[in-house]
């Protein structure tokens, strides 16, 4: 990497970024803007033990797991919605005891991200008083011991200090090592620019030791500071700038592209079992050493009909199941 750019590939940003057993927090939202271009490096790079932070997840991290990448992982949601209700590698990793794995509610784990960002070591909230997510760990307190990126607590229950006989549920926040974050604009110095929703991808990047940012385009840096009230994060938070069009395939990106429904089908049939999970991983990560190799399997006609119509933000008459 040259001093005066963070602009790396991903074979380099995910080499040097990220270890083994590093907790790491992915951005995006279930089938939207996922960073897919970034998790099929880590597979093919078999890294291992890696704790993740899903909140809202999808089939990015159900690769992951089949993959045999994950140990643990917190998670409020994990699906491939409208395919895959909840992720099929997910489902039989929890029910063989293969992964550690503890759930929040949705909004509880996104008010915890903005916790992280702001520095604090917990947020209180109230939502989930009241709930079986209080009353039922999926990661006892004995071994939440034994990890050492888990809190020893899912929580605490204490009274409200300032509202005497009301409870507050004090939620740890994450100690994030990696972000990995997909853009649709990124500059050289880091500095990244989120169109449409952008979940709960600022908090995370603000958090983490370190973060990976892949672009559909990576423009100048005069080109973002034309107009910096557009932008998302600046370049201090960001450690690696991968340019990756289409890099959120098969997941949608906001004014680009909409998700590939065959895609997503043939993903729900591949992640039945293990082995044709094997089979699928070995047809569409190890045998596309890069991201240009994986593109040219899909195809230029098929990767154009996802196009977005300007002015509809999405790709009417798309088949969508």
């Amino acid at each position: 990497m040259n001093t005066d750019t963070k602009v790396m590939s991903a074979e380099a940003a995910v080499s040097s970024l990220i270890s083994d057993g590093d907790c790491l927090a992915i951005g995006g939202f279930v089938t939207n803007r996922r960073p897919y271009a970034l998790v099929r490096e880590i597979i093919r790079q078999k890294k291992r033990n890696l704790y993740i932070e899903g909140g809202p997840s999808g089939g990015d991290i159900d690769m992951l797991i089949g993959a045999g990448c994950v140990s643990t992982i917190i998670v409020s949601y994990i699906a491939n919605s409208g395919y895959t209700q909840v992720c099929r590698r997910f489902r039989e990793a929890v029910e063989q005891g293969a992964i550690q794995y503890d759930d929040y509610s949705l909004d509880v784990q996104t008010i915890v991200y903005h916790g992280a960002a702001l520095g604090l070591s917990y947020v209180p909230v109230k939502n989930m008083l009241g709930s079986d997510l209080v009353n039922l760990w999926g990661i006892s307190e004995a071994d939440r011991k034994k990890h050492p990126k888990l809190p020893d607590k899912k929580f605490v229950i204490q009274e409200d200090p300032f509202n005497p006989g009301s409870q507050l549920c004090l939620v740890p926040t994450p100690k994030i090592d990696v972000a990995l974050i997909h853009a649709q604009l990124a500059s050289p110095d880091g500095t990244f620019r989120i169109s449409g929703a952008q979940f709960q991808d600022l908090d995370i990047a603000i958090a983490a030791n370190k973060t990976i940012v892949s672009c559909e385009e990576l423009v100048s840096d005069e080109e973002l500071r034309r107009q910096p009230e557009l932008n998302s994060c600046t370049g201090l938070c960001v450690d690696a700038v991968v340019p990756a069009s289409y890099g959120a395939h098969p997941s949608q990106c906001f004014n680009y592209y909409d998700y590939d429904s065959r895609f997503f089908i043939d993903y729900d049939n591949a992640s039945r079992t293990q082995e044709a999970f094997d089979r699928f991983i070995a047809e569409y990560v190890d045998a596309c050493p890069t991201h240009a190799d994986y593109l040219n399997k899909l195809g230029a006609a098929r990767l154009l009909k996802l196009r977005i119509q300007p002015g509809y933000g999405y790709t009417p008459g798309l088949k969508r199941k």
